[in-house]
């Protein structure tokens, strides 16, 4: 259930004062009928409506009190159910659970994360859990029909050296800024944001232009770094992260996550994903230690451009590692202090075999092996065919590529050919388990299946 609203206010007002005008028996009548249709397709149905009238109350006339039923009723006709997976699940990434209790011996539990696609081609990150047997069996948790969003964590706090940091690089700090900036704390909320704006008239509708864009690139910078939680009672399959800030308004695509080990030894989960608002993508990054609590974060520098960008998953010579695709052809690397923002890539491969002349790319982060660190590979062909791919990096200097697959690891067979985007498999992400590669795949933007393949004949093969 997600929030529907016509394409003008002047529209919703009318709706509502047609809502208001109506008798309270027929109010009563009108919501019995929605909750007996919908009431047990989701959870917390009345609660949502409530939650969705608070959001349109200013609509109303001033002085309006309408009933707790007329409420929910007005709360319904703002709200509409969507199908995240309708038109298409597919760019998988695989991570391992983070609860591993219970299992048999020599089995693991796994949550993968898909780009789905519903109406209007927006794309939002959903969820499946599974496991791996020890004899490489894989078997996925039945999903939930019906899926949730999360509540926004309201009042987070923002760190104003980042902040100021993060607009230096975005080239919007000014002298606006700085004033805007100086009387917040060190650690400041989107509404202490606000009221700061308000206070001192510097609005992003001022009269003075310059002052204008930096004050929207204040609030789209605030807007794009925030944080959400699921109910800690949700399933995996149940949870849905759909596209809430203005940067990716109309995509949050192919989320590549790791299990990053920090320098204490923990492990936090982080994906890189491409944000999309119709027009721009942009790489950003989202992080999660459970899979309930999840932090969105804009990702700053020169090299935060294009798409594929994908953590190492851990610091290598104490620095942060990255591969990424900027120049829409070759496979990059990079490094750096500050996992937020990232600036000089160099180089790291190059398309060299036929079936991928046209450009090549990282399926997600590496992973390490005795070997060095395997990577999986895309690589487009003739007639935009994609294929995977594999090679492998040194793992102390991972600027030296010291294996490479001549051949593609895997390409789309006659039952796999058809769909969105025809002659397609790709992936966002491999687990390794023992010395068995598990790859799920997308299948020409449509499905998603799996591949298993084992790391040493996968080594063995790279020249």
């Amino acid at each position: 259930m997600r929030p529907f609203r016509p394409t003008t206010d002047d529209i919703s007002r009318r709706i509502v004062a047609r809502i208001m005008a109506l008798p309270e028996e027929e109010v009563s009548m009108l919501l019995g009928q929605v909750l007996g249709e919908f009431a047990d397709r989701h959870e917390r149905v009345e609660d949502i409506f409530r939650k969705r009238f608070a959001q349109v109350s200013l609509l109303l006339e001033p002085e309006s009190q309408p009933s707790p039923e007329r409420q929910m009723l007005i709360g319904a006709y703002f709200t509409h159910e969507y199908s995240p997976e309708s038109a298409a699940l597919f760019n998988p990434s695989i991570v391992q659970h983070p609860d591993q209790s219970g299992l048999p011996k020599g089995a693991l539990r796994f949550i993968m994360s898909l780009r789905a696609t519903g109406e209007g081609h927006i794309s939002s990150i959903t969820f499946r859990m599974g496991t791996v047997s020890a004899q490489n069996r894989i078997t996925l948790a039945p999903a939930v029909p019906f899926v949730t969003e999360p509540e926004r964590v309201p009042n987070v706090a923002y760190a104003k050296g980042l902040f100021a940091h993060k607009l230096e690089e975005a080239g919007v700090q000014n002298d606006f800024c700085r004033r805007v900036l100086d009387p917040l704390h060190e650690d400041f909320t989107l509404k202490e944001l606000h009221e700061v704006l308000r206070a001192s008239g510097l609005t992003a509708d001022a009269s003075d232009a310059t002052a204008a864009r930096a004050a929207r690139g204040i609030l789209l910078l605030a807007e794009s770094n925030y944080e959400v939680n699921f109910a800690a009672d949700s399933r995996v399959s149940q949870r849905v992260l759909f596209p809430s800030a203005p940067s990716q308004s109309n995509g949050i695509e192919d989320a590549r996550f790791v299990r990053f080990q920090n320098d204490n030894g923990g492990f936090t989960y982080y994906a890189t994903y491409t944000a999309y608002d119709g027009k721009i993508t942009l790489p950003q990054l989202l992080e999660t230690p459970d899979f309930l609590h999840f932090k969105f974060s804009t990702l700053n520098g020169p090299a935060v451009q294009n798409k594929g960008m994908a953590l190492f998953p851990r610091k290598i010579n104490g620095q942060y590692a990255m591969l990424s695709r900027q120049d829409d052809e070759n496979i990059l690397l990079m490094f750096s202090d500050n996992l937020h923002f990232w600036q000089t890539p160099q180089v790291l491969l190059s398309p060299a075999q036929p079936w991928e002349f046209f450009k090549i790319g990282n399926c997600g982060s590496p992973i390490e092996t005795e070997a060095g660190w395997l990577v999986l590979s895309h690589g487009v062909g003739a007639m935009r065919k994609y294929c995977l791919g594999a090679f492998l990096l040194d793992l102390t200097d991972p600027t030296r590529v010291i294996g490479r697959l001549r051949e593609p690891l895997l390409c789309a067979n006659e039952a796999e050919r058809e769909g969105y985007v025809p002659n397609v498999v790709y992936t966002c992400g491999a687990l390794l388990h023992g010395r068995e590669l598990i790859i799920p795949y997308a299948m020409s933007d449509s499905a998603t299946s799996f591949a298993t393949v084992s790391v040493d004949d996968l080594l063995a093969a790279m020249e």
